[in-house]
């Protein structure tokens, strides 16, 4: 995934674009960066890698050399931006997030028409930052630019543009798969992915922007300077699982979603007499836990933490770029309470099931400990489909998802043609891949959130929201 964020101010912002983007932390691992406009100075800007040391830790040493009343900056699980890009549109810096599935076409058009080359990166690839600044460019002004950019590209493209006059352009994805926030202080304006990011930076709410909609901001105004689409379709991902808990899009905070997500299934399962006789229901932290408290408050089974993640070493399980130390710390990290598990049945809920690994390591780890059952639950339905809209649960296969390899197994290639059974537990086949699934990961049960569970917990239009995941639709 990834995030941004960005402000523009009558004093300098540089501590606030600082923290601000420090708290989309949670969102990338790979690559960070800031770039700030000052009248009389001009741009200054730093990219780092962020794969091994925090964000915080990476930047708080060049904070002495910036200095500005504008500035834009991003976490990036994808390319080293933001980019200072200089064109006939003027110098200006560029941040975006989003996945470009078409990437190799565009690079062959533009070759067609007589560029000559594109920057590299040592994997081959070129920066899909600097191949949207490309397409912008080949218009007459931003908006143009921008809409241009965003039609030509496959995938999603949500983006921040800071001027050479100090002021930002946000643009918001034409399907609005991901959100855009402004805020607001008696100083200026900021844009944010998470809501709360500005919160706690002394901004108030004061806009969100719409699928396709374009705002530029100053230190006096938020001006729409492209208008909203009709359509949306806004990732449910952000509520189950990658979304901070104190955030809100669309008006339906992350927090109480996932209480109220946990609630319903635990209400399903009761009215179908598959709750089990367990001692405990607890989550697989972090985002698994508020699901578990609302599925442990709706059945009245005690919520318990049978186990604790030791974060102050490493905070993500998967910074290390090696996988077998990655498998290493993701189990090193993992500090059980034995009273908790010894002798217990246990039921976790987690945020999601996609491949699998890290889940079975934790099922094997509470019987190493003493558990004497463990039954797992996912927060959201079996994922069937790579993303291709965002960078979440991409995959160079969808063999590499777990349902996806047990329906093959099942089935072959016959096995396609009903995914829509497989996922629903109702059905022969449905019961049949949650049957596989415990065999194989060792649960002694397993149930998945409904589709139709999952969208009433968070409570829009369901047409406004994305499910490619779960369902193949668009």
């Amino acid at each position: 995934m990834g995030g941004f964020f960005g402000a523009v101010s009558k004093r300098d912002v540089v501590m606030d674009v600082f923290f601000g983007v420090d708290y989309h932390s949670h969102l990338g691992t790979k690559r960070a960066g800031m770039i700030f406009h000052d009248e009389k100075d001009g741009f200054q800007r730093e990219i780092h890698s962020i794969e091994n040391t925090p964000f915080r830790t990476k930047f708080e040493k060049d904070l002495p050399d910036f200095h500005g009343t504008s500035g834009i900056g991003c976490i990036s699980d994808t390319f080293p931006q933001p980019l200072l890009v200089r064109s006939h549109l003027g110098v200006f810096g560029l941040t975006t997030v989003g996945i470009i599935n078409n990437a190799n076409d565009i690079m062959d058009s533009f070759f067609e028409t007589g560029e000559k080359q594109f920057m590299a990166m040592s994997s081959g690839k070129v920066n899909g930052t600097e191949l949207t600044a490309a397409l912008i460019n080949q218009k007459q002004d931003f908006v143009s630019g921008i809409r241009h950019a965003q039609e030509v590209i496959d995938g999603s493209l949500t983006l921040l543009i800071l001027k050479s006059d100090g002021s930002i352009i946000a643009a918001r994805d034409k399907m609005g798969r991901l959100p855009v926030l402004v805020g607001k202080n008696e100083d200026g304006f900021c844009v944010s992915f998470e809501s709360f990011a500005y919160s706690k930076l002394g901004y108030e709410d004061d806009y969100e922007l719409g699928p396709g909609e374009i705002v530029e901001l100053t230190r006096d105004s938020c001006t729409t300077l492209a208008e909203a689409g009709e359509q949306m379709r806004i990732c449910s991902f952000l509520w189950t699982y990658y979304g901070y808990p104190n955030s809100n899009y669309e008006g339906r905070n992350v927090e109480v979603m996932r209480y109220r997500n946990g609630a319903i299934m635990a209400a399903d399962e009761r009215e179908r007499g598959t709750l089990p006789d367990i001692d405990y229901v607890a989550g697989v932290p972090d985002s698994g836990v508020p699901h578990a408290i609302g599925y442990a408050t709706e059945s009245g089974i005690p919520f318990a933490r049978p186990f604790i993640k030791y974060t102050p070493t490493w905070p993500r399980s998967f910074m290390p770029s090696n996988q077998e130390v990655r498998n290493r710390v993701a189990k090193m990290k993992q500090i059980p309470v034995p009273e908790l598990i010894a002798d217990q049945r246990l039921l976790f809920v987690d945020d999601s099931i996609v491949r699998g690994t890290q889940l079975r390591e934790t099922v094997d780890f509470l019987y190493e400990c003493g558990a004497k059952e463990v039954h797992i639950r996912s927060a959201c339905p079996p994922i069937m489909y790579g993303c291709k809209y965002l960078s979440f649960s991409s995959s160079k296969s969808d063999m590499e998802l777990i349902a996806r390899r047990v329906v093959r197994d099942l089935e072959g290639d016959e096995g396609a043609e009903h995914l829509d059974e497989y996922a629903d537990s109702s059905t022969e086949r449905g019961k049949c891949l949650l049957r596989t699934i415990c065999e194989d990961m060792g649960f002694d049960s397993l149930g998945f959130q409904s589709l139709e569970g999952m969208i009433e917990a968070i409570g829009i239009d369901p047409d406004k929201l994305c499910t490619y995941c779960w369902s193949g639709k668009e």
